[in-house]
């Protein structure tokens, strides 16, 4: 029996992966060289990939850059280019369904919390979520299993009667971990990555609703 719901946030709640990827190809391009998609990717869903984008955009300038000017334009522009995004389709249903259905809603995200909150807090859905699990509160991020532990165990749910909803192989390696059932929504920016490893991968959450989806589990 279906008891509790986990959400990721970045890139399932919220497409703030595409923006995020896009300010930092401009800021590689405004110093004359590229960021590949594919080493960008090995970074979505976790804090803990070990590549930092400034060592890579040294290596490949082939000298030091001024990082501050450079983290400063980076995030002025995905600012502009996150200002007035709306959750993904089908995002604001699934929360609906699960008030309706009675079930435990929380959020494991491997941000910090203080990017959460804003996020959180910019689309007025802070107060549908039970439980918030960030980056900061576990040892490890995902691809560990230890954010959805973390609210599992603060939404006293066994993960058999949990499902997660992810976007990336990390959050889903992370969910599956966990031991929970996990629906894959991948975003523009993973959906050429391996999700497999899901029980059920929707192309949005609007194709199919929690209802539907927690009558098969």
């Amino acid at each position: 029996m279906l008891r509790a719901i986990v959400f990721d946030l970045d890139g399932t709640i919220l497409d703030t992966e595409t923006p995020e990827f896009v300010s930092w190809q401009e800021a590689f391009a405004a110093l004359g060289v590229s960021l590949d998609q594919a080493v960008w990717s090995r970074t979505i869903g976790t804090a803990d990939s070990g590549w930092d984008p400034y060592v890579h955009l040294e290596a490949l300038v082939g000298a030091p850059v001024d990082r501050g000017s450079v983290r400063a334009a980076r995030r002025a522009r995905f600012d502009e280019l996150i200002a007035g995004a709306e959750p993904r389709a089908g995002v604001l249903a699934w929360l609906d369904d699960a008030r309706e259905l009675g079930l435990k809603v929380g959020l494991a995200s491997s941000s910090d919390e203080v990017w959460v909150d804003r996020f959180l807090d910019a689309l007025g859905l802070r107060a549908r979520f039970e439980v918030i699990a960030t980056r900061d509160r576990v040892m490890l991020s995902k691809p560990a299993p230890d954010l959805y532990r973390l609210a599992l165990d603060e939404l006293g749910v066994p993960a058999s009667e949990a499902l997660a909803v992810e976007d990336s192989p990390n959050g889903v390696a992370a969910a599956k971990a966990a031991g929970l059932f996990c629906v894959a929504v991948p975003n523009p920016l993973t959906a050429d990555l391996a999700l497999d490893g899901a029980d059920l991968t929707l192309t949005s959450l609007s194709d199919r609703s929690l209802r539907e989806v927690a009558a098969g589990i």
